[in-house]
């Protein structure tokens, strides 16, 4: 089941999800969550598979999760995957504040009622 409302009303923007409990991923993880929660409400979730947790975001609502994986560690990148679209696109860390910003935007809903 999916709750599919648009990015701008959901109440959890994004959820904050190391791939696994272990090998610094959860801190990791949390870092990234303290420079997000400011700006977003979001969620952390550890607990089951990787793909419970993502059913879990949809079936709230959901529209952005970010995966914290090995190469985070490595390359400085996490994975932003889209509840819509299933899309998943690597992007840095450094950026992610102003990518979900733009995704979570009232602007384009805005604009769409503005053309009613």
């Amino acid at each position: 089941m999916v709750l599919r409302l648009p990015a701008c009303i959901a109440p959890v923007k994004l959820a904050v999800l190391p791939l696994v409990k272990k090998d610094g991923l959860p801190e990791k993880a949390r870092e990234i969550l303290d420079e997000l929660r400011f700006d977003f409400n979001c969620q952390y979730d550890e607990k089951d598979s990787i793909g419970k947790r993502y059913r879990r975001q949809d079936a709230i609502g959901t529209p952005y999760c970010i995966t914290i994986d090995h190469d985070t560690l490595e390359d400085g990148c996490v994975t932003l995957r889209d509840r819509d679209t299933m899309q998943q696109e690597r992007i840095p860390i450094e950026r992610l504040r102003e990518i979900v910003t733009e995704k979570v935007s009232m602007k384009p809903l805005f604009k769409q009622i503005h053309k009613i």
